[in-house]
């Protein structure tokens, strides 16, 4: 059975089909090593090959599946005998009104687009049923849709190629999440409610038949049976890499009943796309357990919320940028002027990498968040880490965003992190000078005047859209982001979510005030 190079590989690669092997398996790994080889914009498969695979792979339905302006992935099924490559060519309408943050309802008509290059057999339907990623297109414009989060990661690929710096920014989240035995929740007008279970939670210790619970912010790398996952876990693994993304490394992890599955990093769209289908795999693999999955960012008080911290380099063509012997934690001053691009914009960038209104009940003091505006090689409070896992290989450096939650939609969350790091190469914005650091001593310990020096990063979705609304030109400068996708993220964020979050009374408020 062929291997799937390594990110970093770049020796030409033929593969044929073997006969054991199946077409699925078969296909993942000749995209795979296409990806790796051949310039970017190029097409891997044409229409004709993916009509083609349709056709042998024996499915009875197509699945065409395309990300909302909030970061979720919605689908629509056409039979597999209606999708020949003409249809594949032309693409498929949709009501495109019906989508949030797409278009009003008068300007509706829009087209799916399949991407060859992302054709799979989804395993988890009992229909047989390829599975395509697409593109939505504006049939009127004749031109990819503007809004389209897809549509955006690929301008900041074409963004990054186009200022010479670098030919290619990979990226690899590391998106925790939380299995739940058991959840509810109900807002009407005169009652309020959430509840979610795990039988690892402490709160079971008097009826858990086991005895095994995890005390909070005790549930890091603890063996079975106390680690009840383990198996669901595993399981999730195999399916990922069967789907074409290899698990570099899974675990428990800190909360109860809480999770961590890494895959391998790729570039920027790519990894965005596998993110989509990463969260659909997880979804269904714990579904076959009985479980269910969140990947809000902080769904039991108390402990630990569900990061997605972000790793980043960039490369041009074989050669890694980031790496420098000499220079702190062996970064080179290229990957710190990005880190000064990511600090000075680190407001605005909340507004798409902590996009929900619990995205900061998540970013407090003392529970990993990584909540300073500073960079560090090893401080885990800093919003910027520089990994020093492996020192002496250039390959291997990179550095690691950690405000971001998986809330985040990963096509704009990934887009705005490339061009915070571009304006800060362009502008050579040292973290040094600017005061960002290195934050090398443990914060909570600080002298207080020294301390106070430390800001943080802004404290509610409020605050960071007014961010974003004030600090956008690095994104629409770029050509990656426009004025009216700004203003309409905005405009969704604050009428969709804050404002009714912060209308609406809380079960803590009636604790607190219901005797006044």
């Amino acid at each position: 059975m062929p291997t799937v190079p390594s990110a970093f590989s770049r020796a030409p690669i033929h593969l044929e089909k073997p006969a054991s092997q199946t077409l699925t398996a078969w296909l993942t790994a000749r995209v795979a090593a296409r990806w790796k080889t051949a310039d970017m914009k190029k097409s891997v498969l044409t229409a004709k090959e993916a009509a083609a695979f349709i056709k042998e792979s024996g499915a009875k339905m197509v699945d065409l599946r395309f990300t909302d302006v909030p970061g979720t992935w919605q689908h629509t099924t056409v039979p597999a005998d209606q999708l020949d490559a003409q249809a594949i060519e032309e693409g498929i309408g949709f009501d495109g009104s019906s989508i949030k943050g797409f278009q009003a309802i008068h300007e509706s008509d829009m087209i799916l687009k399949p991407d060859c290059n992302t054709a799979v057999l989804d395993p988890f339907l009992s229909t047989p049923t390829v599975a395509f990623v697409c593109d939505v297109f504006d049939p009127v414009r004749e031109e990819l849709y503007e809004r389209d989060p897809r549509n955006i990661a690929r301008k900041a690929e074409a963004y990054l190629r186009a200022t010479g710096i670098a030919t290619t920014a990979y990226f690899g989240p590391e998106a925790e999440f939380h299995y739940f035995d058991r959840v509810s929740y109900e807002n009407t007008t005169v009652r309020a409610f959430y509840e979610v279970d795990s039988r690892e939670g402490s709160w079971n210790s008097a009826v858990e038949p086991s005895g095994y619970t995890i005390r909070p912010k005790e549930g890091y790398f603890p063996l079975p049976p106390v680690d009840t996952q383990a198996d669901v876990r595993a399981e999730t693994a195999l399916a990922l890499a069967e789907w074409g993304m290899p698990v570099e490394m899974q675990h428990h992890e800190v909360g109860a009943s809480q999770a961590e599955i890494d895959f391998r990093f790729d570039s920027l769209l790519r990894t965005a796309d596998n993110l989509m289908a990463y969260k659909y795999i997880v979804r269904r693999v714990a579904a076959r357990h009985g479980k269910s999955v969140t990947f809000m960012p902080k769904p039991v008080f108390g402990d630990n919320g569900s990061g997605m911290h972000v790793h980043q380099s960039l490369w041009k063509d074989d050669t890694p940028l980031f790496y420098d012997a000499s220079g702190y934690g062996e970064a080179s001053q290229l990957m710190l002027y990005y880190i000064g691009g990511l600090l000075t914009h680190v407001d605005s960038l909340m507004a798409f990498c902590a996009p929900t209104t619990i995205s900061y009940k998540r970013l407090v003091p003392h529970f990993e968040a990584p909540v300073n505006v500073a960079f560090s090689a090893r401080n885990r409070s800093a919003a910027v880490r520089i990994p020093v896992f492996y020192k002496g290989k250039p390959s291997s450096k990179r550095l690691e965003f950690r405000p971001p939650d998986p809330s985040a939609n990963p096509y704009l969350a990934f887009a705005a992190l490339l061009c915070a790091g571009i304006d800060g190469i362009k502008r050579k914005i040292d973290p040094i000078v600017a005061g960002f650091g290195p934050l090398d001593e443990n914060i909570y310990e600080l002298a207080p005047e020294k301390a106070a020096k430390i800001r943080s990063v802004p404290g509610s979705l409020r605050q960071s859209l007014d961010a974003l609304a004030a600090d956008h030109g690095y994104l629409v400068e770029s050509g990656v982001f426009s004025e009216d996708f700004i203003a309409s993220w905005i405009s969704f964020k604050m009428d969709r979510e804050v404002r009714p979050v912060e209308i609406r009374p809380h079960p803590y408020e009636f604790y607190l005030y219901y005797d006044c």
